[in-house]
């Protein structure tokens, strides 16, 4: 199968001599800054101009009906959110999380080259290099270029994908011998099972698949690998799994709703920002729990609803 990647991007996209201008100015067509984690240390993020994220959008139009996406890849996916994730574990019993060390920055040009390989791609356009100068970033402002997929860009989302899809065939097959449920959000791997011991065993495996498929240029972030079971909470994507085979808000994330929607009844909840949280509160729980905010409505009417999505024009 032929990907006609640049060669049919119209000239005013993908003007012949941006690849030079890319050369010349190796990472002058992003802006850098960081961003604080929520737990320690930041985020870099690389936010390419208005014109190279026009391009790198035309570019993944044209990959998305020649490319596969597994299905186990959850976050990124046009109909598919968080609660499709949890939905994946909510039957059983025993939880593993990995999580993925620096994922963006670890995926770089031979990796997506590799991927095209996989699923037997071929660019018609021969010139690999300016396709990889447009989708990849180069972190080190040099002119021998360090290409990543940046934090940033709109066609890293789409990418991270399409280079995990070998990843996320061989971890599913594997965990489907094994009775385990596998899913992939981003950087953050779930796994769960009904049977007993057995996701101990996940860790080692995913770091030799990593290994074999990437050479160690993914990594995973020990730190924060996590196993859990019904004994204890468990979370998948800020979704609580309960006892009793459901997807739930969790029982301090109700108590914080409740409390600002009593606020806002009584009028003490005036400040713009704090109202757009609690809109976005209410949507969330509409989306994984409608039937607390049913009760909710009992408990406070529906005119204070009606209220807080007229509040600032939202909807």
């Amino acid at each position: 199968m032929k990907l006609p990647v640049l060669s049919r991007i119209p000239p005013e996209v993908f003007p012949s001599e941006f690849s030079h201008y890319l050369a010349k100015k190796p990472s002058g067509h992003y802006k850098v800054y960081k961003i604080p984690k929520r737990t320690f240390g930041f985020r870099v993020i690389a936010q390419p101009t208005p014109e190279l994220k026009r391009i790198q959008r035309a570019i993944v139009e044209q990959m998305k009906p020649y490319v596969q996406v597994h299905s186990s890849a959850k976050a990124y996916v046009e109909g598919i959110n968080i609660k499709d994730n949890a939905s994946v574990h909510v039957k059983s019993s025993y939880l593993l999380k990995l999580d993925l060390e620096n994922f963006f920055n670890s995926l770089t040009p031979f990796m997506f080259l590799s991927a095209l390989n996989y699923q037997e791609i071929e660019l018609i356009n021969k010139d690999v290099e300016p396709l990889m100068e447009l989708l990849f970033w180069n972190r080190t402002k040099k002119k021998n270029p360090n290409l990543v997929l940046s934090v940033g860009a709109p066609s890293s989302p789409f990418l991270s994908n399409f280079i995990m899809y070998e990843f996320d065939k061989v971890v599913t097959s594997h965990c489907t011998k094994l009775h385990i449920n596998y899913s992939r959000y981003a950087d953050d791997l779930t796994f769960s099972t009904s049977e007993k011991n057995v996701l101990f065993t996940i860790p080692k495996f995913i770091e030799s698949t990593l290994r074999d498929l990437f050479d160690r240029k993914i990594k995973l972030n020990h730190a924060k690998s996590f196993f859990s079971s019904k004994a204890h909470n468990r979370h998948v994507t800020g979704i609580t799994l309960s006892n009793n085979n459901k997807l739930s808000l969790g029982r301090d994330r109700k108590r914080y709703i409740r409390a600002l929607l009593h606020k806002f009844s009584i009028q003490s909840l005036e400040n713009e920002e704090d109202i757009n949280h609690l809109k976005g509160l209410v949507g969330f729980a509409k989306m994984v729990e409608p039937s607390f905010l049913d009760k909710m409505k009992i408990r406070y009417g529906e005119k204070v609803f009606i209220d807080l999505f007229r509040c600032g024009g939202g909807n």
